[in-house]
């Protein structure tokens, strides 16, 4: 089974492309998770038609039995959720509810795992998916703006603190002059690769209030196209390396030859 974690910035729209690439994997036939790793535990609701389920913790903490819900083309969706605000750290949460899971409900003859986990990798608990080797690719969000690159380049550092494997840098698109060309190059400077670009476009918020994946929503548009491009290449990488973060520096240079 393919496990793979999808890292970004907050707000970068990580969330968006990890339920569409996850709902290409479905419409392709694969057998498919997708864990939310988000305390905010949004992350699947365009998966089941806009219902927010109940997470693992809280299902820890009432005696709830239900955990694992279906989703678009038969997607199991897991919400991790987090601790009562205010209260206990995030990322202990996910760590317990990825054993948890792995021990009790991955099967070998599954297909592929996404976890969709926020922010960078700063914190141990929302590093558990990679410390604990229950994904072993990652593949990071970012656009071609500063603060979303530096942070893309801290989870690079994180990525090579804990020797995990990166396999390449998604771009969505914010319509910047010379954005593609930005974060491609960023990628070759810390030894990955671009290996999807998607564009920005109305449809996804529209789709996102109704409770869709664009996949799902509209399966004819370009936008869902660009998804599923993104799910091919995705799915046939084979090129992994641990990334060389760069100085911080060196990211506001680029962008200052791009623009």
């Amino acid at each position: 089974m393919r496990q793979m974690a999808i890292y970004g910035k907050g707000g970068i729209g990580k969330s968006t492309i990890s339920a569409n690439v996850v709902a290409s994997f479905a419409e392709a036939g694969l057998r498919t998770w997708y864990i939310g790793c988000d305390p905010k535990s949004d992350g699947s609701m365009t998966l089941l038609h806009g219902r927010r389920i109940p997470t693992f913790l809280e299902q820890m903490r009432t005696g709830g039995q239900e955990v694992v819900f279906t989703g678009f083309g038969g997607v199991r969706c897991v919400e991790t959720g987090g601790p009562l605000a205010g209260v206990g750290c995030a990322g202990r949460g996910i760590i317990v509810a990825v054993q948890k899971l792995a021990q009790e409900h991955f099967q070998q003859e599954d297909d592929v795992l996404v976890y969709d986990v926020p922010g960078d990798v700063v914190c141990g608990g929302f590093a558990a998916p990679l410390r604990e080797r229950y994904a072993n690719e990652v593949y990071i969000v970012t656009s071609g703006e500063y603060l979303a690159l530096y942070a893309a380049n801290n989870i690079a550092r994180g990525l090579a603190n804990l020797n995990v494997a990166l396999g390449g840098i998604i771009c969505n698109s914010r319509e910047i002059g010379g954005e593609e060309e930005a974060v491609t190059e960023y990628a070759r400077r810390i030894g990955s690769r671009l290996i999807g670009f998607i564009p920005r476009s109305p449809v996804v918020r529209e789709c996102e209030n109704r409770g869709v994946t664009v996949i799902e929503g509209a399966p004819q548009h370009i936008q869902a196209d660009a998804y599923r491009r993104l799910g091919q290449a995705v799915l046939g990488n084979r090129e992994l390396s641990v990334p060389r973060p760069i100085d911080p520096e060196e990211i506001r240079a680029l962008l200052r030859e791009m623009t």
